[in-house]
């Protein structure tokens, strides 16, 4: 049986957080967003020749992002760095969004973690996970 805590303010504390951060949690808006990290949103398939995971990192350089393989896990951290400054004759505005991120996954056994590959395009990466042949079954005699 799981047990909570009774909080009479918990609606009003969620409507308050709610209305100071424009867009919500995790969105881009409002002071906190700019003070911690991000978790951009991922997608991942699976098709016969190999597992894919989109990653959607806007404003994120290649430069600024890092996949690596051990064991069975791959991750991806990067840090964002964008400063959006907009001048005009009668306006100014600047916005900077700074944050770090790390995801990770647990990949099946039947991939080629040797032969994994990944590109970046237009604020979308892409990596691309080889499934390895599957092995033949192996009869063994009885003695």
């Amino acid at each position: 049986m799981f047990l909570t805590r009774f909080d009479p303010l918990r609606d009003l504390k969620e409507i308050e957080r709610r209305f100071l951060t424009p867009f919500g949690e995790g969105g881009e808006g409002g002071a906190k967003s700019n003070l911690r990290g991000f978790a951009p949103v991922v997608n991942t398939r699976e098709e016969e020749k190999g597992y894919f995971i989109e990653v959607d990192l806007p404003g994120v350089q290649k430069e600024d992002i890092h996949i690596d393989v051990k064991e069975n896990t791959l991750s991806i951290t990067g840090e964002r760095k964008l400063k959006e400054e907009v001048k005009e004759e009668n306006y100014y505005k600047v916005e900077s969004f700074f944050g770090k991120f790390q995801r990770s996954f647990t990949l099946p056994e039947n991939v080629d973690s040797d032969a994994i590959t990944a590109q970046s395009k237009d604020g979308v990466l892409e990596i691309f996970i080889p499934k390895t042949a599957p092995k033949d079954a192996k009869r063994i005699a009885i003695s």
